[in-house]
């Protein structure tokens, strides 16, 4: 047998994941990690924590397979994107914790930026916002706010990277440092039409290039792992960011094919083919993959809070001890009860992009209790969703957006959340019969690289729906609940 190991290194955990040669999910390994918040809308990872769960859960489904590690054929690395580490070129040891997608510190910068009026020609070559969001801003505040840290990256001592940098790098013992071309679009200093790193942009923050990765395909060779690891080096072959493998994994290889990731956040992806389309409301042109030198792009919608609703029930709220309980929460709810929930806990995302507002609930009565709030919870991400697929119609109207979403991530095994999903967007979702987009379709670039997978025609082929929901919400109801989603949403930014 021949194996392919994906690494699937997200926010809130890391996954291993072995795929056999018919790209059959062979053992899973999952760890959670420690979040940190220093400050109201910070959020910081310890990068040693990223590196230490890569390393024992793929060395955990190596053991459950109880395999050797010289029948891996190839590793595939998925990670949460934006995330931004620096660390010390000779060591490996990060200067600060990792600065997550999700952190806000950088509104300011952003906001003066803007002010300056450089948002104009940052979105022409990046395709991006300026927003605090991006990888861009937090390196400069790295480089601002770190003792010295600006001088050691002009005299070349240290490296930046987004995860899959930081990974890579590790894994292959300092001997490649590189990024594929889908995390480098979301750093706010890649310009996507020349498929270079932007000097204009990194003189315009004062970011060093020399500490930038080197950019490549999303399969191409990214080294091999140190023999010490494994026992055995192990090529790896395929990169990409989360949102773009499981784009890939979903096979969305045709303009017009529409995927939804529902994870901690929520990603929207359409393909547009070979063209970068640029928005007028408010959504991200980005790079969907890259294969043999040729980019594919997309239109994305970028949604901060998903998932993470449902944690805040658990954790924050206390109202709940497991993720699964909502779905039954959420039919016992009182069908009089019009709660919303804005889930801004670290601003809005698209197409709103106000970093500054926060979380509110709406509608609340004397009964309102855990079942209104559970499906508050989850009826909130098919708000969001739909605010996006209508940005997205708008955007790019031929040959069009394909009717029938298809959806991945945690949420989307609530059998109730993509039911309302499917209603209040009025249009078929589709899940798929793997679960596993995201990991499959990074695990496919690695395994195709390798030549143990087929080509892009033949793996689109396999794709199977387990699942299709159907709308059948009344189209009067329809409109008052998203109407009453849009008050809620303008009384949330004006606060």
């Amino acid at each position: 047998m021949t194996y392919v190991l994906a690494i699937d290194q997200g926010t809130t955990s890391t996954r291993a994941i072995l795929f056999d040669k018919t790209m059959t999910t062979c053992a899973i390994a999952h760890e959670e990690f420690a979040q940190h918040f220093p400050q109201s809308g910070w959020v910081e990872h310890n990068p040693r924590d990223l590196w230490e769960t890569t390393l024992s859960t793929c060395r955990d489904v190596i053991d459950q397979a109880d395999i050797t590690p010289s029948k891996i054929a190839s590793i595939g690395i998925t990670n949460q994107r934006e995330t931004v580490i620096v660390w010390d070129k000779k060591t490996g040891e990060a200067l600060h914790n990792a600065i997550v997608w999700q952190d806000r510190r950088t509104a300011d910068v952003c906001a003066e930026l803007r002010d300056a009026g450089h948002e104009a020609m940052i979105t022409e070559r990046t395709g991006l916002l300026l927003d605090p969001y991006f990888s861009g801003t937090k390196l400069k505040w790295i480089l601002d706010h770190v003792d010295g840290a600006r001088a050691r990256a002009e005299r070349g001592e240290l490296l930046f990277g987004t995860v899959d940098a930081f990974l890579i790098w590790k894994l292959t013992g300092g001997k490649t440092h590189a990024t594929d071309a889908t995390n480098a679009a979301r750093t706010m200093l890649y310009d996507i039409r020349k498929g270079r790193w932007s000097s204009t942009i990194c003189e315009l923050l004062d970011i060093p290039m020399q500490m930038l990765p080197q950019v490549k395909d999303c399969a191409a060779d990214y080294g091999t792992t140190r023999p010490d690891l494994f026992d055995v080096e192990i090529p790896i072959n395929g990169v990409a960011g989360d949102q773009q493998a499981a784009t890939i994994g979903q096979a969305c290889f045709e303009p017009g094919m529409i995927k939804s990731t529902y994870g901690t956040g929520c990603f929207a992806l359409l393909n547009t083919g070979d063209t970068p389309v640029m928005s007028e409301n408010r959504l991200l042109t980005t790079i969907a993959y890259q294969l043999d030198g040729k980019p594919t792009y997309a239109l994305e919608g970028s949604i901060f809070i998903a998932g993470a609703v449902v944690q805040w029930l658990r954790d924050g709220m206390q109202i709940i001890q497991d993720a699964a309980e909502t779905q039954a929460l959420a039919e016992q709810a009182d069908p009089q009860q019009n709660v919303i929930l804005v889930p801004a806990f670290v601003g809005l995302g698209a197409p709103y992009w106000n970093p500054d507002c926060r979380g509110a609930a709406f509608g609340l009565t004397r009964a309102t209790g855990p079942a209104e709030m559970a499906k508050a919870a989850l009826e909130c991400i098919g708000f969001q969703t739909r605010d996006l697929l209508q940005a997205m119609a708008a955007d790019w109207e031929a040959p069009g957006v394909q009717p029938t979403l298809r959806v991945d991530g945690g949420m989307s095994a609530s059998d109730w959340a993509m039911q309302f999903l499917s209603d209040i967007i009025s249009a078929p979702v589709d899940r798929p019969s793997s679960q596993e987009t995201t990991a499959l379709g990074v695990a496919w670039l690695a395994g195709m690289h390798a030549g143990v997978y087929p080509d892009q025609a033949v793996f689109a082929k396999t794709w199977a729906c387990e699942t299709q929901f159907k709308p059948a919400m009344d189209e009067t109801l329809r409109a008052e609940k998203y109407a009453a989603w849009g008050r809620a949403v303008l009384a949330t930014m004006s606060v």
